[in-house]
C-alpha cells in the first residue's frame, strides 16, 4: 500500500497551483492566492518566493486603490521568462504566434495560402518551423520556450498527436508533430490537436465560457468541428476523436455529399460551402469574408442571401438541438465563420432549437458568439502549450532552460 504524498509532492502540486491561477487570473493579491487555495499565507510567501527566483512571477504593487494605507503587493505572471509557440494550420492560412506566461501576444506571423489547393504537411511544417525560429530569434536572453501546439482543422488521434484525416485539406496519417520537432528542438514537447477542442479550451479558460463547466464550442470555416467541455474537463474520448459534430448526419437521404465520404453530415448542410451554393456565390471567393459578405447582403436586404442565412440556420439549430439532448450544456459558444452566421440567422436558430431538443435540455441553455474572436483557436493551442510547465513549473523550467539551436 502506497503512503500518502510526500512533502516535495505537495510542494510541486502547490506550485502548478498558484502559478496556474495567476497565468489564468492575472495579478492577485496573496490574501486572495490564500483564499483561493485554501493555503495558510506563510505557505504561499514561499510558494511565490520560489517562483519569483525562478523568474516566473513578479511581486509588484497595484494600480491606484482609491483606499488609504499601504497597498498590498500583487503576485502577477512573467511573460518573458516562459513562452510557448502557438501554431494554427488553417484553411486560409498559417498562423504562428510566441506566447508569454499569462496569456500575453509577444509576436506572430501569418502566411495565408494563394491558391486555396490542399497543402503539403512538409511545406506547412518547414513554413511554421521557421516563422517559429524567426520569432524565437527576436526573445530576450533568459526566456524559455515551454511547449508548443499545433492546431488542424481534422481528426487528430491522442495521445500521439497523429493527424488522421483531415477532409478539406487532405492528409491522412500525417505526423506533423514529429515533424515540427525535427525542426525545432527534440527535448521541448509538440502537441497536436483539432482546432474545435482547442478553441473549447480557449472559451473556457479566456472567453466567454469562463466560469462553466459544461460548455459545446462549436467552430466553423470550411467544416464544422465542436469541442466539448464537461465537469471542467475536455472531453476527448477513447482516441481523442470526439466532437466530430460536423460529421453527424442530419440529413441521410436527401443530403449534399460531404468530404468525409458521407452524404448529409452537418458540416455539408451548415458549413461554408453550403451558404455560398445557396446564396447563388460562383464558387471562386470562399474563406471568411466570403461568409460575411452573405450575412452583410442579408442585412441589406438581398433575398437569396436571406434564404441562404435561413437554410444553413435551420441546419446549425438542429445540429445544436441533438447536442443539446445529448450532452445537456449549459452554454454553447460559437465561433470562425459560424460566429457570424449565427448573428445571421439566430431567429432560425433558436427556433429549430425550440422545436428539436427537450423542454428540459434547452430550459436553461445559453447561446453565445465567441468573445475571442480570429485568435480562438491559436490562444487555445497556446494553453495546451503551457500544461506541462503549469503542472510542474519548476522541474519544467530547469530542464528546458536553454535557447533553441543550442
Amino acid at each position: 500500500m502506497r503512503a500518502g504524498p510526500s512533502q516535495e509532492e505537495v510542494r510541486q502540486h502547490n506550485l502548478g497551483a498558484l502559478l496556474r491561477h495567476v497565468h489564468y487570473e492575472g495579478p492577485t493579491s496573496r490574501a486572495v492566492l490564500a483564499a483561493g487555495l485554501g493555503l495558510n499565507r506563510s505557505t504561499i510567501l514561499g510558494l511565490v518566493g520560489d517562483l519569483a527566483a525562478a523568474g516566473l512571477v513578479r511581486e509588484e504593487l497595484p494600480q491606484e486603490t482609491g483606499r488609504a494605507g499601504r497597498p498590498s503587493l500583487v503576485v502577477s505572471p512573467e511573460p518573458a521568462r516562459a513562452h510557448v509557440l502557438a501554431l494554427d494550420v488553417g484553411v486560409e492560412r498559417l498562423s504562428a504566434a510566441l506566447v508569454g506566461l499569462g496569456g500575453a501576444f509577444l509576436d506572430r506571423r501569418e502566411h495565408p495560402w494563394s491558391d486555396g489547393q490542399p497543402q503539403d504537411p512538409e511545406r506547412v511544417a518547414d513554413l511554421l518551423a521557421g516563422s517559429a525560429r524567426e520569432m524565437l530569434a527576436r526573445t530576450p536572453e533568459g526566456s524559455t520556450c515551454v511547449g508548443v501546439a499545433a492546431a488542424v482543422r481534422g481528426i487528430v488521434r491522442q495521445p500521439d498527436g497523429l493527424v488522421s484525416l483531415t477532409p478539406n485539406m487532405g492528409w491522412k496519417g500525417v505526423d506533423l508533430a514529429g515533424a515540427l520537432t525535427a525542426r525545432l528542438r527534440p527535448d521541448v514537447p509538440v502537441q497536436v490537436a483539432n482546432e474545435a477542442n482547442l478553441g473549447a479550451l480557449a472559451e473556457h479558460r479566456r472567453g466567454t465560457g469562463r466560469g462553466s463547466r459544461n460548455l459545446v464550442y462549436l467552430h466553423g470555416e470550411i467544416g464544422i468541428g465542436a469541442g466539448v467541455i464537461t465537469a471542467g474537463e475536455l472531453l476527448r474520448g477513447e482516441r481523442g476523436y470526439a466532437g466530430e459534430i460536423g460529421h453527424m448526419t442530419v440529413n441521410p437521404h436527401q443530403g449534399r455529399p460531404c468530404g468525409c465520404g458521407a452524404r448529409g453530415c452537418l458540416e455539408a448542410e451548415a458549413g461554408e460551402r453550403a451558404l455560398l451554393e445557396a446564396a447563388g456565390r460562383d464558387g471562386r471567393t470562399t474563406g471568411t469574408e466570403a461568409v460575411r459578405s452573405v450575412v452583410a447582403a442579408a442585412d441589406l436586404g438581398d433575398v437569396t442571401a436571406r434564404a441562404a442565412l435561413h437554410r444553413v440556420g435551420d441546419w446549425l439549430g438542429i445540429g445544436i438541438a441533438n447536442l443539446a439532448n445529448l450532452l445537456d450544456p449549459e452554454l454553447v459558444v460559437l465561433g470562425g465563420t459560424l460566429r457570424d452566421v449565427f448573428l445571421g440567422s439566430a431567429a432560425q436558430v433558436r427556433s429549430r432549437i425550440n422545436t428539436n431538443a427537450l423542454a428540459a435540455v434547452r430550459e436553461r441553455l445559453r447561446l453565445r458568439v465567441s468573445e475571442l474572436g480570429d485568435d480562438t483557436v491559436l490562444i487555445g493551442a497556446a494553453e495546451l502549450a503551457f500544461s506541462e510547465v503549469l503542472a510542474r513549473p519548476l522541474e519544467t523550467l530547469a530542464r528546458l532552460a536553454r535557447p533553441f539551436g543550442r
